[in-house]
C-alpha cells in the first residue's frame, strides 16, 4: 500500500451518527475478493436511485467532492459487520482518511491495515470542523501522520492518537505481512542459528 507521511485535501462532509458497513458497501458487493471497482460501490444505497441512476443531491455525486481525499464523518463510524471491503471501497474511491469522534473498534484495525487513517477528535472540535466547512468548502485540511496533528488555516493544530506499530506500518507504506517480512534477514539467521545449536546435540 502507497506510504502514508502527510496529506493536504479538501473534506467531504457526511456527518452522520452510526454509518455501518452495510451503508459503506452494501452486503450484494461482498463477492470480490479485491478491490478493484469498489469505489463505484460506495454508499451505493445513498448515491444511486433504484434505476441506477445517481442521486445528484447525495455529497458523493457533487463535483466538489471529485478528488478529495479526506471524508469527515459523524459519530461511531464503521459500526455492524467486520467486512473489510469496507475500507477497501472508501480507498478504491480515493479517500485516504475519515475524521470522526469516534469508530468501531472493528473497521478502525481494518482502515489502519489497509492505508485508510481514522483521525479521532472530540466533539467539540468536530462541531467546529463542520462549521468552518460549512463557511468554506473549499478549506484545506492537513493530517500530519509524522507528527499526529490535523490543522486547517485559521484552527489550531488538533493531536489525534495512533498507536506506535500502525503508524509505523502507514508510513513505510507495508501492512502486517509486509512489516514481518521486513526482518526476513534475521529471521533466517535466527533459524541458521538455531539449526545449528539443534545439530550440536
Amino acid at each position: 500500500m502507497p506510504k502514508f507521511t502527510s496529506l493536504t485535501s479538501r473534506v467531504v462532509p457526511l456527518p452522520v451518527n452510526d454509518i455501518d458497513t452495510d451503508q459503506i458497501i452494501p452486503a450484494r458487493f461482498l463477492k470480490v475478493t479485491d478491490k478493484q471497482g469498489l469505489g463505484e460501490h460506495l454508499f451505493s444505497d445513498w448515491r444511486y436511485a433504484p434505476d441506477g441512476s445517481p442521486r445528484m443531491d447525495f455529497v458523493l455525486n457533487q463535483s466538489s467532492s471529485r478528488g478529495v481525499q479526506i471524508l469527515l464523518a459523524g459519530d461511531n463510524f464503521g459500526c455492524g459487520s467486520s467486512r473489510e471491503h469496507a475500507p477497501w471501497a472508501l480507498t478504491a474511491f480515493g479517500f485516504r482518511a475519515v475524521i470522526s469522534t469516534s469508530f468501531a473498534d472493528i473497521f478502525r484495525n481494518n482502515a489502519l491495515k489497509n492505508g485508510l487513517l481514522p483521525v479521532l477528535v472530540t466533539g467539540p472540535v468536530h462541531d467546529q470542523i463542520i462549521r468552518t466547512v460549512q463557511r468554506d468548502p473549499g478549506i484545506l485540511f492537513t493530517v500530519d501522520l509524522e507528527k499526529q496533528m490535523l490543522s486547517y488555516p485559521g484552527g489550531s493544530d488538533i493531536a489525534f492518537p495512533i498507536d506506535g506499530f500502525s503508524r509505523k506500518c502507514l508510513l513505510n507504506g507495508v501492512d502486517e505481512l509486509g512489516y514481518l517480512l521486513g526482518f526476513q534477514d534475521r529471521i533466517a539467521e535466527f533459524e541458521r542459528t538455531a539449526e545449528d545449536v539443534t545439530n550440536a546435540y
